[in-house]
């Protein structure tokens, strides 16, 4: 449900804001356009900074929604942060080692990315890019969630790490290096 959730939220968005920003909301996308040579990269420290702050504020609202409810504490929202947050290792959710974690996001997040570029090509049929695109998110988060609960996106891992705790924040260097490898 939570994958499904995540992929039809991205078909929206892009759907809806895909004409106007180019659908940039994750760094890896940005990355692997500026190497496709559709973006310029003078554009792509400027989107990732809108992009890590788009998700600090997000997670921000999520932390102010948690804390209105006077029966969780302030260990259980953190506790539910880290639930949420990206890992490896023991604190992953089945107890994935590092190599593991990096290998499967790199290539779930290569995959990803190849989608992106290939239904928004000139020559694309680009009114199925959203969907396309928002199901390819489902399906990586599928596959993801057990190992590291479904990065694909540095700036969705960095915002959730920073309420988590010092040992989630810690490993949010992973969730960087292996989408930008993909």
């Amino acid at each position: 449900g939570t994958a499904l959730a995540f992929g039809l939220a991205l078909f929206a968005l892009i759907a809806a804001f895909g004409r106007v920003s180019g659908g940039h909301f994750n760094p890896a996308v940005t990355f692997g356009a500026a190497l496709a040579g559709r973006t310029p990269w003078g554009r792509v420290l400027p989107y990732w900074l809108a992009q890590v702050i788009g998700g600090a504020l997000a997670t921000t609202v999520l932390l102010v929604v948690a804390r209105s409810n006077a029966q969780l504490d302030s260990a259980t929202v953190e506790t539910l942060f880290k639930g949420g947050s990206n890992t490896f290792g023991e604190v992953s959710p089945l107890g994935f080692g590092l190599v593991g974690a990096l290998v499967l996001e790199t290539v779930v997040t290569g995959i990803f990315v190849a989608v992106i570029l290939g239904t928004t090509a000139r020559d694309a049929h680009q009114s199925l890019a959203a969907p396309a695109i928002g199901l390819t998110l489902a399906f990586g988060l599928l596959i993801l969630t057990p190992v590291t609960n479904g990065s694909m996106n540095p700036a969705r891992s960095l915002a959730s790490a920073l309420f988590a705790g010092s040992d989630v924040l810690g490993q949010v260097w992973l969730f960087w290096v292996a989408p930008l490898l993909g």
